[in-house]
């Protein structure tokens, strides 16, 4: 092993060897275990043997700490940083990228041949890889590790899943040979404490020594309002002071609602967490992180961070959250108040952490947490060489028993779920590549098809009910008869009685008109006769079981019919992903995309585009809507179709004339778009939503941030990530073919205009 101050760990020491021997390993561990030092083990060994090692991750803010953390330990000379907006000493032995951006170099498209992207690499660290599961992104995981080629070691590293294994299996199948090391070992146990509002001042432990829900704990009473005071009652003060009082400070305080970080941050400012000392540290560093961020400077949260506590979430600006996570890295402050964004990843060890609910509101109601949402907060708790013990919190409330909390506590992982979904650009750039046969090849290569068994468990878990119910509907005939005799005595039954019917109709039709019976009929009612005759020769017709014995198979047929469904739904669900990429390819093909199964001049074009909908985007380009626009309006419509619905209402805000005529052009290449998707089954999101449009408009005119923010009441954060989104944008305009180099260039000084602070700062 390389030299490292410390010793190993026993599932570190493990992997580090299995990648000494030349294979690839998928670590599973939990958060805070120390994943990362087997991904620097594979970085000392790539900078001792002259080969070059992409260090992924998979979000930008995890990248640029990395890079900062990387840079400071090998040398800044070695280390290199790709993200969608970043180029930094790309051709370095050490690059971080987001995994995005690593999947973009597969594909060979904007950032050249595939070959060049990765001369001389000879490891990947794919981090935070139990991110498949992410609903949007988990695709572009997979993805990598398909078209990884398989003389690059992967070091995947995961929190803890159930299906580690079944993960390591099919990176063996469709990469090289790979194994897994599975650990829940933590370097920092953790001691789980119950917060009960019937018992303020103390923490009750949750579990007993022997795992059991401490009796002790109560349920939450639902809380009524009372009189004019509309409000519940907040513990959020009695919590900190109960952590403060047992030295289980700093903490992470997790909570669903950014509303409620705020109003959180400004109840517990007045318990004086931080001393005088500590106060004046606070003082000089914000005063010497403002002069390099002036856009922050009169920031209303400031007062908080000087008292201990603080605010983190996406609605705050990307460097006051920077700022926030600095103060708390050094202890100097005690307590941040916390979205679940926070659990991702970002370097911020804590004693404590504390759950403000084990449920969430979702759009369709409240839900409990998944394990896995529980474990990543919960492994926020206990910082490694400094504390004993880690600390989780969880805060009673009357969406949830204590007997649910202990369940949640004490279950294992989810497992990993496959989101692979093809689009159009992944149409695209396979049949760039590759035949539509070896693209099927690729497609069912995806986890998702592998794993199909797993998703597939309770379709086949409802079949084998099915089974054994008809084994247990065995019926045992006293006649002796198999199931076709009665079958043959319901027909014979079945006729007697429809002909039985026929024959008196006529018999009183006739009698009603005074006519003698024809010979026809007279023939017709001597063969009802011997029907009758036929029927009673059965034994069934004197049996007293037989109506029994009749509706039984009346519903083993219904439940034959049942199992069939299924059997085709199965079907159907394993060729999902095929089906989903013919469709994605017809509609390709009739937007004049695709021909012959390779892409055409626009197709190819197509290809290099990254959004939620490529195709959406590439008409917009190829209509000439977006020629002729300013800098300022060309920003305002790309802003429109990138940003999603919102969850809260906002004042309309005009924006110019010549972006409404746009976005009216738009609309009509939406409504097309749409019919055609709804055709082949497509669900492909296209936004038209000019929330952010006149705002950024004014941004590019020049206009200051304060002007821009006081516009509207939302989050600074979120008017931020909608100006980056359109820069991303704006970025692929500037390098993909075919583009007009009017457009180019229009591109590029909105690009320029709109990259100020704080919309620059990461």
């Amino acid at each position: 092993m390389y030299g490292f101050p410390f010793e190993l760990d026993e599932f570190q020491k493990e992997a580090c060897e299995i990648i000494n021997n030349g294979e690839s390993v998928v670590v599973c561990a939990p958060t805070g275990a120390g994943k990362t030092v087997i991904a620097q083990h594979a970085i000392h060994r790539a900078l001792e043997e002259g080969v070059r090692i992409f260090y992924t991750t998979p979000l930008k803010a995890l990248s640029n700490q990395k890079f900062y953390d990387f840079g400071e330990k090998y040398g800044y000379d070695k280390v290199g940083l790709l993200t969608g907006d970043t180029s930094i000493n790309r051709g370095a032995q050490v690059v971080i990228m987001t995994t995005e951006v690593f999947r973009n170099m597969l594909y060979g498209t904007n950032f050249g041949a595939v070959a060049d992207n990765l001369k001389d690499v000879k490891y990947v660290v794919l981090d935070e890889v139990h991110y498949m599961n992410d609903e949007q992104r988990g695709t572009v995981w997979e993805e990598s590790i398909i078209y990884c080629p398989t003389n690059i070691q992967i070091i995947a590293l995961s929190a803890t899943v159930a299906n580690g294994e079944e993960l390591t299996n099919w990176i063996n199948t469709v990469h090289s040979k790979t194994k897994l090391v599975n650990t829940d070992f933590r370097p920092v146990p953790l001691r789980f404490y119950y917060f009960d509002s019937s018992q303020p001042y103390k923490l009750l432990p949750l579990l007993t020594p022997s795992g059991q829900l401490n009796s002790k704990i109560k349920p939450e009473k639902p809380q009524w309002a009372k009189g004019k005071d509309k409000r519940k009652k907040s513990y959020v003060k009695q919590i900190i002071q109960n952590l403060a009082d047992n030295d289980m400070l700093p903490a992470i305080y997790f909570t669903f609602s950014r509303k409620k970080c705020d109003e959180q941050m400004e109840k517990c400012s007045g318990l004086g967490l931080n001393t005088r000392a500590e106060q004046e540290k606070i003082k000089a560093f914000i005063d010497e992180f403002i002069a390099d961020n002036p856009h922050l400077y009169g920031n209303k949260h400031t007062e908080y961070l000087i008292q201990g506590v603080a605010s983190h979430h996406a609605g705050l600006l990307p460097a006051w959250k920077n700022l926030v996570e600095k103060l708390f890295q050094q202890g100097l402050i005690k307590v941040v108040f916390a979205t679940e964004t926070l659990a991702a990843g970002i370097n911020m060890p804590a004693r404590s952490t504390v759950i403000s609910a084990t449920s969430k509101r979702t759009d369709s109601g409240h839900r409990m947490l998944t394990a896995n949402e529980f474990l990543q907060m919960s492994g926020r708790a206990g910082r490694r060489g400094m504390d004993e013990v880690g600390y989780v919190t969880i805060v009673g409330t009357s969406f949830q028993s204590p007997d649910e909390v202990a369940e949640l506590v004490l279950s294992n992982a989810n497992p990993l779920e496959s989101r692979f979904s093809p689009s159009y650009s992944m149409v695209l750039n396979l049949l760039q590549r590759f035949s539509l046969e070896e693209s099927k090849e690729l497609i069912l290569k995806s986890f998702g098809y592998y794993s199909s068994d797993y998703r597939l468990k309770p379709i086949l878990a409802q079949i084998e009910a099915y089974d054994i119910e008809k084994s247990e509907r065995n019926f045992v005939c006293p006649c002796g008869l198999k199931d076709e005799q009665l079958l043959e005595y319901d027909k014979a039954r079945f006729i007697y009685v429809q002909n039985r019917t026929t024959y008196k109709k006529i018999l009183k039709q006739e009698k009603s008109k005074k006519r003698p019976l024809s010979p026809e009929v007279i023939e017709f009612g001597k063969r009802n006769k011997q029907e009758l005759a036929k029927m009673q020769n059965f034994e069934c017709n004197q049996c007293k079981l037989y109506k029994k014995h009749s509706k039984n198979l009346e519903i083993l047929k219904r439940i034959d019919v049942k199992k069939q469904r299924l059997v085709k739904e199965i079907e159907k669900q394993k060729d999902i992903y095929w089906n989903k990429f013919l469709s994605h390819r017809a509609l390709l093909q009739d937007y004049g995309y695709l021909q012959n199964d390779y892409p055409t001049e626009r197709g190819k074009t197509t290809s290099q585009l990254r959004a939620e909908n490529e195709l959406f985007l590439a008409e917009i380009i190829f209509s000439g809507i977006l020629e002729n626009l300013t800098p300022s309006q060309l920003a305002g419509v790309i802003c429109a179709i990138t940003t999603e619905e919102l969850r809260i209402e906002i004042p309309y805000i005009p924006f110019s004339e010549q972006v409404r005529k746009s976005l009216n052009h738009i609309r009509n290449i939406k409504r097309k778009l749409e019919k055609a998707q709804s055709r082949y089954d497509i669900e492909a999101p296209l936004y038209i939503n000019p929330f952010f449009s006149s705002l950024i408009e004014l941004w590019v005119e020049g206009a200051e941030w304060e002007t821009i923010s006081e516009q509207i009441e939302i989050g600074e954060g979120d008017i931020v990530r909608a100006f980056k989104r359109v820069v991303d944008v704006l970025r692929q305009l500037t390098s993909i073919d075919n583009i007009p180099e009017a457009l180019v260039f229009t591109a590029r000084e909105a690009i320029e205009k709109i990259q100020r602070a704080p919309v620059d700062v990461d």
